[in-house]
């Protein structure tokens, strides 16, 4: 028999160790009071010069996360957050020579710039230097900055999944209907949801099912996540490892077999004809005006206040809940979670090497918000104004909704996404949970850095035009091998899966 290995995230496996002690005597996670300890030549002030994408920044006067960051680092810290045109705005400095202390980067912005030599190669200072931030993000994070065996970016801790499939209970309930439990049972309740004029308005105006199409690459049919987890596979062009090798998605037979279901579905009539060409909000607002009754998407989208005032201003009778993953033949598995994704990396350039006290300071900073009283600063803001400590649990004062939605910013190596999110959507949590403990077909895209003369932008594009067409009755499922035959002889594809399978065993996963 086949094994596909489940997992659930959950908040021990990505907290803050709290009982270890960081490398640079930073406090434990539980000591408000720590402080880090000094680096060398910690009597000199340092300017540490920042960059990254965002927003909400506050004027460099206002921010008390960075006025606190100074006082506990002797440090004069300049964050500048883009909006839009990061990369851009990164390159142009990079090529310039006018390096920042720390700064983002993306996959392929981490490939170029460690290939150019202008990154700082961090393996050597993990067990030493950056012993708090190893501890806290965990080994296996370690490998998502990595390029060519070396690790050149500090990933920031693992999140956690949060998308499910969503169900009107309160249609359930007007028809008679019980959730589904099976694949079948999803389409026989999608029909229903359409054809059966389940708000009763008389008119021919809902759909079954609905969610963010994906316009390339592993987004692709996400709506349709745990119909590929039911036939054992990932979503299209995601590595997973089955029977203990490295395996695509598109090239395993249950893709096929998902399609071919996905077919079925579509020629019933019950998923929203606008699926293929949703982006941004429009799935969640069509679940929010009553158009459909299921919907795959991210517990936030039907849970945040405004949201549910706009569900019940359309019915005030409308219940969404959450539905676990329908069965299907390999099993019950709500899509995938890639384990290799990470919410950012951070990078430092090769020339800091020169200047030690800075570069320990740079390691000081990571080490700071990565434990103890620093952890909570970038977290929740100010201990005493933004939050209290009661019985050594975070209880959030009003002020931190309305004064604290820009410390992420300076979550440079994550946060510990469980206990995090139970802190400031205390009321929410269960929908958090619930997401979080869905069994999940692992996959491994994240790790991957792009071989030279593959574009990957270009085969998404393609993936996705051709397993529209298949699902869509445009081209038949008996040329799907054909599909495969083109993909690799136009898109340089081949060259990918070696490239990609190589780095996939040289990290330990597969044969």
């Amino acid at each position: 028999m086949k094994k596909y290995k489940k997992i659930a995230l959950s908040a021990t496996s990505i907290a803050i160790l709290g009982s270890l002690l960081s490398a640079c005597g930073v406090g434990t996670n539980n000591d408000s009071s720590a402080a880090p300890a000094a680096s060398a030549d910690s009597s000199k002030m340092v300017k540490l010069n920042i960059i990254e994408s965002g927003s909400g920044l506050p004027a460099p006067e206002k921010d008390f996360i960075r006025e606190n960051l100074n006082k506990a680092l002797n440090a004069d810290i300049n964050l500048t957050a883009y909006a839009s045109d990061y990369v851009n705005q990164l390159n142009v400095r990079m090529a310039a020579g006018d390096y920042p202390d720390l700064f983002a980067v993306d996959k392929a912005s981490l490939k170029q710039l460690s290939d150019q030599g202008l990154l700082l190669d961090l393996t050597p200072y993990f067990d030493k230097e950056l012993k708090s931030v190893k501890t806290f993000i965990g080994d296996s994070s370690l490998k998502k900055g990595t390029v060519n065996g070396k690790i050149y970016a500090v990933a920031q801790a693992p999140q956690s999944p949060k998308a499910t499939y969503w169900i009107r209970k309160d249609w359930l309930d007007k028809l008679q209907l019980k959730p589904p439990e099976t694949l079948d049972d999803l389409l026989t309740v999608s029909r229903a949801f359409t054809e059966k004029d389940p708000d009763g308005n008389g008119k021919n105006d809902t759909y079954g099912i609905t969610g963010l199409m994906g316009s390339t690459g592993v987004s692709l049919l996400s709506a349709f996540s745990p119909v590929f987890g039911g036939y054992g596979v990932p979503n299209p062009g995601e590595f997973f490892v089955k029977d203990g090798k490295v395996v695509q998605s598109l090239y395993d037979p249950g893709m096929k077999d998902a399609l071919g279901f996905i077919t079925k579905f579509i020629a019933s009539g019950s998923v929203d004809p606008e699926m293929v060409i949703s982006a941004g909000t429009q799935a969640r607002d069509k679940a929010v005006k009553g158009q459909v009754g299921i919907i795959w998407t991210e517990w936030s989208n039907l849970t945040n206040a405004p949201i549910v005032d706009q569900i019940k201003k359309v019915n005030p009778n409308a219940e969404w809940v959450q539905l676990p993953a329908p069965k299907g033949p390999a099993g019950q598995f709500s899509g995938s979670l890639d384990i290799g994704k990470t919410a950012g990396l951070m990078a430092i350039p090769k020339a800091l090497e020169k200047d030690k006290t800075k570069l320990h300071r740079v390691f000081d900073l990571l080490n700071y918000i990565s434990t103890g009283e620093g952890s909570k600063l970038v977290q929740y803001g100010v201990a005493g104004k933004h939050y209290n400590l009661e019985n050594g649990k975070v209880v959030p004062t009003p002020l931190m909704a309305s004064e604290a939605a820009f410390t992420y910013l300076y979550q440079f190596t994550g946060r510990p996404d469980l206990e995090y999110l139970s802190t400031k959507f205390a009321t929410q949590f269960p929908n958090i949970d619930f997401a979080n403990k869905q069994s999940r077909i692992e996959s491994l895209n994240g790790f991957l850095n792009y071989p030279d003369g593959y574009n990957d932008a270009d085969a998404s594009r393609y993936i996705s035009e051709e397993l529209t067409k298949f699902i869509y009755g445009k081209r038949p499922l008996g040329q799907y091998d054909d599909f495969l035959k083109s993909l690799e002889t136009t898109m340089n594809y081949k060259t990918f899966l070696n490239s990609a399978t190589k780095q996939l065993n040289e990290l330990g996963y597969g044969k």
